[in-house]
């Protein structure tokens, strides 16, 4: 640094004298006399040798003078009152109740497959058409003879009402229109089932089965169907925070996977206490507005455990313990703009949290706390700030 000043200053007599021979110096170069230029290098060369000596004799004077030379470097910052807050960590899974599995519910051949992967499809929209095996044909059968008992069933009833035939007429007629339709009802179920359809809105992840493939109940797997838009985080938490974690409570979650934080609520906290590891349930809703939070991520749940208002926090780096296991700061008594004295001080600190801890006693706003420098200093110490 010194030698950068030196340099600044010589070029400043430089120039300062250089503005004089400015003209001499052009008059030296547009002769092209090779001998004259290099004499008048030597000339100024020798000149600023003699400035950087001077310079130095100067620098040496300064240092043996100066009495805040060999102080202590320190930084400070103000001491200021704010909200403290300490987290309990827990990890916890990201999840989410619509990612399912779809099966068939009738056994025959998937003779269409309507939707590819990474479509999305809503509430009811048809995935696949299972072959109904001639349901359609016997459907409409059993419609012909129903229609048949309905017509039947209406003529007998017009004819009791006017007290023509007897009563056990009108009753057989009205129970084989009945049967006739409950039949049709079942077989119209069955024939749904030949429809693979969406139970819900969301994104077709995986087509597991083939067009043209046999299929069977509980057997082949159809689709894999995920919702990323109502995703949550499952946590255990130990059971001393029982008392601690409600419906309501606040939280912070972030997923280290993909550099993401959020802000949520406990929207459910579970009954049961897990006697292998003493732990319950917690499940905390977060948002997916990108889509980037994908089932199974690893999530890091922060479960907000004490606050504390008006709160004097510090750099955990910046306390010290003597023999006796005392927690001590550093704290700075100015004297003037660039120096003062540091003062030790015995503090008694809370909780800690990442790199703060909160100091119950000892430290008050509008202090001056020495954040760097402070390790080797001595009580009263005169101290030079680089702030």
């Amino acid at each position: 640094m010194k030698k950068i000043i030196t340099l600044l200053f010589i070029s400043l007599l430089v120039v300062s004298c250089g503005n004089s021979e400015k003209g001499s110096l052009e008059e030296i170069i547009k002769t092209d006399d090779l001998t004259a230029i290099k004499s008048k290098k030597m000339e100024l060369s020798k000149q600023q040798s003699e400035l950087t000596a001077k310079i130095d004799q100067l620098d040496a004077a300064i240092d043996r003078l100066d009495p805040n030379k060999n102080l202590a470097l320190i930084r400070t910052e103000v001491v200021n009152d704010t909200v403290f807050n300490h987290y309990t960590e827990v990890q916890g899974d990201v999840a989410t109740k619509e990612n399912i599995l779809i099966y068939p519910e009738y056994s025959g051949l998937l003779t269409r497959v309507y939707v590819k992967e990474g479509d999305r499809v809503t509430k009811g929209q048809t995935l696949a058409k299972i072959d109904d095996g001639g349901l359609s044909s016997q459907l409409a059968q059993i419609e012909a003879q129903a229609s048949l008992a309905k017509t039947t069933f209406d003529r007998q009833k017009r004819l009791w009402e006017q007290n023509i035939g007897s009563e056990i007429q009108y009753l057989e007629t009205k129970t084989t229109y009945e049967a006739a339709q409950n039949s049709v009802n079942q077989l119209k179920s069955q024939l749904g089932k030949t429809t693979v359809r969406a139970p819900f809105s969301g994104v077709i992840d995986e087509v597991i089965s083939d067009q043209g493939q046999v299929v069977s109940p509980g057997q082949n797997q159809l689709f894999r169907l995920v919702n990323l838009d109502n995703m949550y985080v499952q946590a255990s938490v130990p059971e001393n925070y029982l008392n601690q974690i409600k419906t309501g409570t606040s939280v912070i979650v972030e997923i280290g996977a993909i550099g993401k934080q959020f802000e949520g609520k406990v929207r459910q906290v579970g009954n049961f206490i897990n006697p292998n590891n003493r732990t319950f349930q917690i499940e905390v809703a977060i948002p997916n507005e990108e889509g980037l939070v994908k089932p199974n991520l690893i999530a890091t749940v922060k479960l907000n455990d004490y606050s504390a208002e008006n709160a004097v926090v510090i750099p955990e780096n910046t306390i010290q313990k003597n023999s006796m296991g005392e927690s001590l700061v550093y704290i700075l008594e100015p004297e003037s703009d660039s120096t003062g004295v540091a003062k030790r001080v015995k503090v008694e600190t809370g909780y800690s949290y990442g790199a703060s801890v909160e100091v119950t006693n000892g430290l008050k706003p509008g202090d001056l706390l020495i954040t760097e420098g402070g390790k080797n200093l001595r009580d009263q110490q005169k101290v030079k700030i680089k702030n």
